[in-house]
């Protein structure tokens, strides 16, 4: 079965909201991902160094579609099944790329 990664780079909408942002992505977020088929694993990242706050999620995919579970989180959230934040920045949208593992 075909496996890759997930990553995607995010930012609370403030430094103030941070706390929040880490709050929802670690402790609800992330749990509700988990939940949707083909998503294996979770580790976030936060950048070291002055600046805006900067956040990085790698999830580990394994599925026949890789962009199936993507497809599938997207449709539950549309449906509201998911946990929306407003502390997570949105304009511009976080960076969503998928990679497809070659060994």
């Amino acid at each position: 079965m075909p496996r890759g990664i997930l990553v995607v780079r995010s930012r609370p909408v403030s430094p103030e909201r941070e706390d929040e942002y880490n709050a929802w992505y670690s402790g609800v977020h992330v749990a509700e991902l988990l939940q949707v088929p083909g998503f294996e694993s979770a580790r976030r990242f936060r950048r070291v160094g002055e600046g805006e706050s900067d956040y990085l999620a790698v999830y580990e995919v394994e599925a026949d579609d890789l962009a199936a579970p993507l497809r599938e989180l997207r449709r539950r959230s549309a449906a509201g099944e998911t946990t929306r934040s407003d502390a997570i920045q949105t304009d511009p949208p976080p960076e969503i790329v998928l990679y497809e593992a070659l060994d």
